[in-house]
Order: structure tokens, then C-alpha cells, then sequence
């Protein structure tokens, strides 16, 4: 079941993300770390309503943010489409022991149909340039690489840009 997140889920959202976060350190992948994804992030997500958690037997197992808010950090980037009521999606992650069982599949499917319904004109994210295995999953769903932009704070490599024209 995917729904909105509560407030008193954030410090079980927090250890789905550092799990995640330590998974992806020890495979080579340094996207996320002890500053990304933060407790605020994910507080403003919380006000904005566009925190969303996949729940299995009571237990929160994947996140996903599905905003109508475009980061500055994008607005350098040349989309396919007008820059007016598009969709991010941002802080996607599924517990590194659930992971390979569609769940990351679920919360797209999921993301997608919701910006449909928001008659969003695309879907756009961004996913590291260190993490291959993302960009796959992206592209395999038609998402269309488009350009880099870079989170100092996260790395020193890029992330890659991408939109899925809906």
C-alpha cells in the first residue's frame, strides 16, 4: 500500500534512508550520506503533502517524494517540455534487504499515474551519475537523460538529469 507518510514515521523514514545510504557507501555509490537525505528535507516534504511511503505488514519499506516544485539546481537544464507544472521526483528509496522485488517499480508506477492525474506535462528527476544500475531502471521506463547538475554537498560527480514526457 503506498500513502501519504505521518509525521511520527520520519525517524522510520530517516533509518529506511541511512540504510540505504550505508548499502549504497559500501557498493562504491556515494550519492547519499550523513547530510542527504536530511530530517528537514523530509519535514517540507511532509507540509508540502509529497511524501509518500510503501507500507508491507506495518512496516515502511520505500519512499518516494512526488512534488510539483522545481529545485533551482534544474533550471539550468534543458527540458523537453515548457518548465510549468511539471512533477520531481525526489529521495526514492527502497530497503536495501527488499530491494530486486519490484517495489522501486511500484512507487514509479505509482509517481507516474499521480502526475497524470496533476495533468503534469512530464515527469523529471535526477539520479547519480556513479549509480548505473538507477539510470537503467530509469531508461528502461523512458525516462530521457538530458543534461548534469551537481549537489557539492552529496559529491563531486554530477547527476544526471531526466524527463519521461507524459
Amino acid at each position: 500500500m503506498i500513502r501519504k507518510a505521518k509525521i511520527s514515521e520520519i525517524p522510520d523514514i530517516l533509518r529506511l534512508t541511512q540504510s540505504c545510504a550505508a548499502h549504497m557507501t559500501a557498493n562504491g555509490i556515494f550519492q547519499w550520506n550523513e547530510a542527504y537525505p536530511s530530517k528537514a528535507a523530509f519535514e517540507t516534504d511532509l507540509s508540502r503533502e509529497e511524501l509518500f511511503v510503501l507500507e508491507k505488514e506495518n512496516s515502511i519499506v520505500g519512499t518516494v517524494v512526488v512534488s510539483t516544485k522545481m529545485d533551482k539546481e534544474y533550471q539550468a537544464v534543458l527540458w523537453t517540455t515548457p518548465n510549468k507544472g511539471n512533477s520531481y521526483i525526489h529521495r526514492l528509496s527502497v530497503h536495501p534487504d527488499l530491494q530486486g522485488k519490484g517495489y522501486a517499480r511500484q512507487l514509479m508506477d505509482f509517481a507516474e499515474a499521480k502526475a497524470k492525474e496533476m495533468q503534469a506535462p512530464s515527469v523529471r528527476l535526477d539520479t547519480f551519475s556513479q549509480n548505473k544500475r538507477n539510470q537503467r531502471f530509469y531508461e528502461r521506463r523512458g525516462y530521457r537523460r538530458l543534461g548534469d547538475i551537481y549537489f557539492p554537498k552529496q559529491s563531486e560527480h554530477p547527476f544526471h538529469c531526466y524527463e519521461l514526457v507524459l
